[in-house]
């Protein structure tokens, strides 16, 4: 209490500063002078200076002034792109861990040494990054925007769970965004109840922060703030309900605005009936490309300040490129975003709401990481194609003030050449290739996820160890690393856990029935893709079934020994583009060092930290974390090759093959229980 108080300040009374955190009612929605006064003063936070231009640039709704609470009540937000709200308190707020890299963009130093000092500044992290407490200057509100979902428009949507705290500026001249994630019911929140819980808080915490270091355009999350606050969640919607504890993640970004926020102008959908909040408000629209442009855009504003289609032409074939620059990506590093809706895609080219995600393992080009996308919509190798799609329906968002048929064709120019660019750029530097490109490159890149595809190899842990194979005419230590690669390949076990059958045998022998004798009503139930799928697997599972894991591996060394051979190949060509061998061998492993990490956030590791933190113990959370802030091979670390996994020799107890991972270094293919996590 003495510290809190330290954080607090001694002239205001405990009780009015304690009852938010004691889950009193919130105050009221509008920040009036008299709930201003009543904040308590930040000390380690005191230097951040809010100067919120998209509340200016922007209509705002004001709430009715109805009674207390009356600001978040569910409704339609017509003719506004915000609504004022102010954060629903937590009970007891904790802070689970902050991003000391991402602070420091805001211009917040480094912890101190003092161990006391830590303490305060943590319950002053816990107070005001919950929502329990303003900073002053933000002025909270919930952005209303809409968005296809899974092909679909929904209508009016919004930051039913977030909210806007206010922008920002730097020393250094930079504008920073903050939002609070699972602060509690907005506007836009229809039935739900706008928190977050902890296992989705620590998942989005630590993803946005391994996205950054592994040099992929994305949010940021500055802090993870759990508390005694519960909800009721059904997490499998399997009809399991269980009581969670509510979170609330810092997020940081130049902005959060979305293709979707130029969605709120879209008329009555031509499939779902649904129109968007401010159905001809082309003012509003204008005011809106106006701020994004200006703001983010400014090169082109400068460029095009006379001619308004032709800026705003430029304008979306850069939003185009940077969309189709970031996905090739995602492609590169292995992740599945999950949820690719229009209302999830950035305005400015990054990563954006991290919900059911996933980092590819064994590598499947139609993995789908969302449980709940059972048609494959988002799958791995899709999310080039959606992303394109996406891009379509910003650019039907954008007319008038950008004819169609012109975006239209700026996207048909430029998306496709774009990602292929620098997809293929990408993949060369993780292959090493450090000299001129080929006309090869293409093909050479196909046969390896071709090759990783046939034999189950892991992505991330494939591209690690091809870092280490010998180069040269002669084959010395080729069979040595034959088995370092092929240890990195999926063992029958895994291969019969992927490839289980998810039917009851009777259900697909309906099903099959059905789509012999009315293949007219089996259409209109739309299972044929799930069918086909049981099939195959099927099919697989009983194809493993007459393998041996001799024969296996036979199978898989022959696969790679195959594209090892075209890949030193392409090496020694690349080699004899330059004279100096030995500064050639240096520059590709620096290269590939750059470019193939050794830890991504795979399921399993953040299933560890959150279970690790629902039992009070954070400390995995932030264990994780620093592994995430330097997921690269870095000068003088040995050379090693992911840790293979090491099978227990007898069943363990629940929990613990779990507890022994949390000792393992990550850098190995992940356990057989991961196989089991489901994530919707």
């Amino acid at each position: 209490m003495a510290s809190l108080k330290a954080v607090l300040g001694p002239s205001l009374p405990v009780v009015r500063v304690l009852s938010p955190l004691l889950g009193g009612r919130p105050p009221p929605a509008l920040c009036s002078a008299s709930a201003a006064a009543m904040e308590p003063a930040p000390r380690w936070l005191a230097g951040l200076r809010f100067d919120n231009r998209a509340l200016r640039a922007l209509p705002v709704e004001t709430p009715p002034p109805d009674p207390e609470g009356a600001g978040a009540a569910p409704r339609p937000v017509p003719g506004a792109c915000f609504s004022r709200v102010r954060p629903t308190p937590l009970r007891q707020p904790r802070l689970v861990a902050l991003s000391e890299p991402a602070l420091a963009l805001l211009g917040l130093g480094a912890p101190p040494a003092d161990a006391a000092a830590r303490e305060e500044r943590e319950a002053e992290a816990a107070l005001f990054f919950s929502g329990n407490a303003l900073l002053p200057g933000a002025e909270p509100a919930a952005h209303c925007y809409c968005g296809h979902q899974f092909g679909q428009f929904a209508g009016q949507l919004g930051d039913g769970a977030a909210l806007y705290l206010g922008e920002v500026c730097t020393a250094a001249g930079e504008r920073w965004e903050l939002q609070l994630k699972g602060s509690g019911p907005t506007p836009f929140s229809r039935q739900a109840d706008g928190r977050k819980v902890l296992r989705s808080s620590i998942r989005e915490f630590l993803c946005s922060e391994a996205m950054f270091h592994l040099g992929v355009p994305t949010t940021r999350a500055g802090a993870c703030v759990t508390s005694q606050s519960t909800v009721v969640r059904d997490m499998f919607y399997d009809g399991n309900p269980k009581h969670e504890p509510c979170a609330v993640v810092l997020r940081i970004a130049s902005t959060f605005l979305r293709f979707g926020s130029f969605e709120i102008f879209k008329s009555e959908d031509e499939h779902t009936g649904r129109e968007g909040p401010s159905v001809g408000r082309n003012d509003i629209r204008i005011q809106m490309l106006d701020y994004v442009i200006s703001t983010f855009y400014p090169e082109i504003q400068a460029t095009h300040a006379s001619d308004t289609v032709q800026r705003n032409a430029a304008f979306f074939r850069e939003v185009t490129r940077r969309t189709a620059r970031l996905v090739a990506e995602w492609q590169c590093v292995g992740f599945c975003h999950g949820v690719l809706n229009t209302d999830n895609m950035s305005i400015v080219g990054l990563t954006i709401d991290y919900g059911p995600f996933g980092f590819l393992d064994r590598y499947d080009p139609d993995h789908v990481c969302n449980a709940s996308d059972s048609a494959g919509r988002y799958s791995f190798s899709k999310q080039p194609e959606v992303c394109k799609w996406n891009l379509q329906k910003l650019a039907e968002a954008l007319e008038p003030e950008l004819p169609l048929e012109l975006g239209e064709a700026i996207l048909a120019e430029e998306y496709d050449a774009e990602f292929h660019r620098h997809y293929l750029q990408k993949m060369r530097r993780k292959l090493g290739l450090v000299q001129a490109e080929r006309e090869e490159d293409a093909a050479l890149v196909a046969k390896l996820l071709e090759t990783m595809h046939l034999t189950g190899a892991d992505f991330t842990n494939t591209f690690y160890v091809l870092s280490s194979f010998p180069v040269g005419p002669e084959s010395r230590g080729l069979d040595e690393f034959l088995t370092t690669l092929t240890e990195q390949c999926a063992s029958l076990e895994e291969l019969k856990l992927a490839f289980r059958p998810q039917m009851d045998p009777r259900q697909l022998s309906m099903m099959l029935m059905l789509a012999q004798s009315n293949p007219q009503l089996f259409a209109l139930i739309g299972t044929r893709a799930n069918v086909t799928k049981e099939l195959e697997r099927v099919e697989q599972q009983s194809r493993l079934e007459q393998l041996s894991p001799a024969e296996l591996l036979s199978r898989n060394r022959g696969h790679w020994a195959d594209w090892l051979q075209e890949y030193r190949t392409r090496l020694e060509k690349d080699r004899e583009g330059d004279g100096d061998a030995a500064a050639w061998q240096a520059e590709r492993l620096r290269t590939m060092h750059a470019n193939n990490p050794r830890y991504v956030l795979r399921n399993y590791i953040a299933q560890n930290a959150i279970e690790a933190a629902e039992n009070g113990d954070f400390s995995e959370v932030q264990r994780v974390l620093k592994l995430l802030e330097a997921p690269f091979h870095r000068e003088g670390d040995a050379a090693e090759a992911p840790e293979a996994p090491e099978a227990p020799e007898a069943p363990e107890p629940e929990g613990a093959s779990r507890a022994a991972d949390r000792r393992r270094s990550y850098s190995g293919k992940p356990p057989l229980w991961a196989l089991e996590l489901c994530v919707t």
